[in-house]
């Protein structure tokens, strides 16, 4: 097994990705393939005492940028060391991809090289959550703010399948973000998807308000991309100020240092259930590949996880068994729509050379790319 690895995305770039990919060979035995500068990622690898031939080393000569138009940069920049490193598991010399560069590049670029699965209307992003119970995987918490029921649904199976696969916990609990606990709390696409959950073979719980994602009562919690992805950054942005005020408080006097003496385990451990370095990455589920990205801010230890996770994903087999999943679902759902079903024989044909395409249907495409 090998993974691709974008050298060159993320803050800390390339060094942090480099001596990540480097900790997770010498302590997993996971194999990487690091692609970006040859110039810059040698350096780092001397740096490190790493021998030359510990990493295979591909050239990509484009960057792409936090904060660039995802679309633009696909077209653009066909060299990205993004790129370079999908097209490295589309032609089979790489079994993953990891990235902790932007986001949006990521998806967009996903999608143009990797297409969907068959049958996937809209690939999502799947995140842990830290709760009072451990983790709770969120989807979509970016790539989709507008989904329709139907897309919602196959978030709540493809992030089933993940997390029964690669975190070993059987028949999962699944709930939807909603504003309210009752079946008839939330918008229109809401109350339908929740009619189509409550048909469905899966292990749904009904909805889950904000106040109560944290207990960690529910395994799955789907939601549109922006409903996640201001979930997700308020849970890290909490964190990490609780983490300042209590620092703040230790230091402000003799009595509360010494009480940290007493207390610094505890104390570490709740950090490290809340830091996102602990987790690492976060897959694209839905892609016609295993690709997994990253904090923009990730550090030599956050790029380990990320590639021990993503190793965990290629070892289950993920995308097969969501490939079952999805297949089963719309035979049962869609068994007796036959004009569908050619749409959807049309549709997971086309080369997404561009894009675009049904996106635009959610909106303006721009407006959609995560961040």
């Amino acid at each position: 097994m090998k993974i691709a690895i974008d050298a060159m995305g993320g803050d800390n770039a390339p060094s942090a990705i480099i001596e990540g990919a480097f900790d997770a060979h010498r302590e997993e035995g996971i194999e990487s393939i690091l692609v970006g500068s040859p110039e810059r990622i040698e350096a780092e690898l001397k740096r490190l005492g790493a021998s030359k031939d510990t990493f295979d080393v591909r050239s990509a000569s484009q960057v792409i940028g936090m904060g660039e138009s995802p679309t633009k940069s696909v077209k653009s920049k066909p060299d990205s060391s993004m790129h370079v490193a999908l097209q490295l598991v589309k032609d089979g010399e790489a079994q993953a991809v990891f990235s902790a560069g932007d986001t949006g590049g990521a998806f967009a670029t996903g999608l143009a090289v990797l297409q969907r699965m068959p049958g996937v209307q809209r690939p999502a992003i799947a995140a842990l959550i830290p709760t009072l119970k451990g983790f709770s995987v969120m989807l979509d918490v970016g790539a989709n703010l507008t989904p329709r029921a139907q897309h919602l649904f196959q978030f709540g199976v493809m992030g089933s399948v993940y997390t029964e696969e690669v975190f070993k916990k059987p028949t999962p609990t699944v709930g939807l973000l909603n504003v309210g606990g009752e079946d008839s709390k939330g918008t229109d696409v809401l109350k339908a998807v929740h009619e189509i959950f409550v048909k469905s073979d899966l292990n749904f719980v009904g909805n889950v308000e904000g106040s109560t994602i944290f207990q960690g009562d529910t395994d799955v919690v789907v939601c549109d991309g922006f409903a996640g992805n201001v979930a997700l950054k308020v849970s890290e942005s909490l964190s990490e100020m609780l983490t300042t005020l209590l620092r703040e408080e230790i230091v402000g006097s003799v009595r509360s240092k010494i009480g940290y003496m007493f207390l610094q385990n505890g104390l570490k451990s709740m950090r490290q259930r809340t830091d996102y370095s602990e987790y690492g990455a976060a897959p694209l589920l839905g892609l016609g590949g295993i690709c997994t990205i990253g904090h923009g801010r990730s550090n030599s230890k956050a790029v380990k996880n990320a590639i021990r996770t993503t190793a965990s994903i290629v070892k289950v087999d993920l995308n097969a068994k969501i490939q079952k999943e999805i297949d089963k679902h719309i035979s049962i759902q869609r068994s007796g729509d036959v004009g569908w079903r050619l749409w959807n024989q049309i549709r997971t044909g086309i080369f997404y050379e561009k894009v675009t395409g049904d996106e635009k249907q959610n909106g303006d495409e721009e407006e959609n790319q995560p961040s």
